[in-house]
């Protein structure tokens, strides 16, 4: 087209009404080729060479190592804080729209220190407070809900090697209260005769904050975060918030939060005491201690 332009065998209003274009168009293709010859008829792109508004490699990059964590579009996007759009078309330029596409997970590399108090994992769940009981079990959407009663925030820690666990329920999350159950998990654990020497934690605020720090460093504590964006690094907690939401939290009817709060220690008991743990040949946590009979006797209550 632009060839018998440039010729002179056809005019532009001519060629365009040959090939079915419009003038503009046929103005384009021969200042390209003017400009390029031969080369500038190949079909290029129309992407704009400058997209001021495109999503940062960083938040990118985010998108993307969730993805391979196997999360959903709209999983990410709550979690990023973007739209599910923008989601879509970072996974797509990535190759990472359908999860087939994603590489096979790595084996799980199980690890387990080889002394009680070696290790504590310690973690932090989120729950909300009520008033009466949800919609969950009363079927009622409206009925159910407890506008404006907050949240507390579950604490747990858990020994690597014996799976002995220890939780309290605390109103925040901020670094007053994650020291204030540091030392309080140290203690418990003491009072079973284990004396902790490192302790693992996710890289929230709380961790990371100089308050906290310094409680390890008083306690004689090697401080170990896990890396980021990968959970599993301190699975043992993530496990162990499961069992306590589907065991505890989530197994009655509790009439409020109070009563499920104080239902916590009870089943902390029997969780330690007597519940079978299949990683521990269907033994309870308290078994690995090791402790005499006469031992278990006192501590037990």
């Amino acid at each position: 087209m632009a060839l018998s332009v440039i010729e002179g065998r056809l005019s532009r209003a001519h060629a365009a009404r040959t090939y079915g274009v419009s003038a503009k168009i046929v103005a384009r293709w021969v200042e390209r080729f003017e400009a390029e010859g031969r080369a500038g008829m190949a079909d290029r792109s129309s992407r704009p060479r400058v997209m001021p508004g495109m999503t940062g490699q960083a938040v990118a990059d985010r998108i993307v190592a969730l993805r391979r964590q196997r999360w959903t579009g709209r999983h990410i996007a709550v979690e990023v804080g973007v739209s599910p759009a923008t989601v879509s078309r970072v996974l797509k330029r990535a190759g990472l729209w359908r999860l087939k596409d994603i590489e096979p997970a790595e084996p799980v590399k199980r690890y387990e220190r080889e002394h009680p108090g070696e290790m504590i994992h310690i973690d932090i769940k989120k729950l909300g407070r009520f008033e009466r009981i949800g919609h969950r079990i009363t079927g009622d959407p409206q009925q159910g809900k407890s506008r404006g009663a907050g949240w507390e925030f579950v604490h747990v820690a858990i020994d690597d090697a014996s799976r002995i666990a220890f939780s309290q329920i605390l109103p925040d999350e901020r670094q007053t209260s994650a020291v204030a159950f540091l030392k309080a998990a140290i203690a418990y654990y003491a009072s079973l005769g284990v004396t902790v020497t490192r302790v693992m934690t996710d890289n929230g605020s709380c961790y990371r904050s100089k308050a906290f720090a310094k409680a390890c460093r008083d306690l004689g504590l090697r401080h170990i975060r896990t890396r980021p964006y990968t959970p599993k690094t301190n699975g043992k907690a993530e496990r162990f918030i499961q069992t306590a939401l589907r065991e505890w939290a989530y197994a009655v009817a509790y009439p409020n939060s109070d009563h499920r709060a104080a239902e916590l220690p009870v089943w902390l008991h029997r969780y330690n005491w007597h519940r079978p743990h299949g990683s521990l040949k269907s033994k309870p946590p308290i078994s690995r201690l090791g402790l005499a009979e006469d031992n278990l006797l006192r501590l037990h209550s």
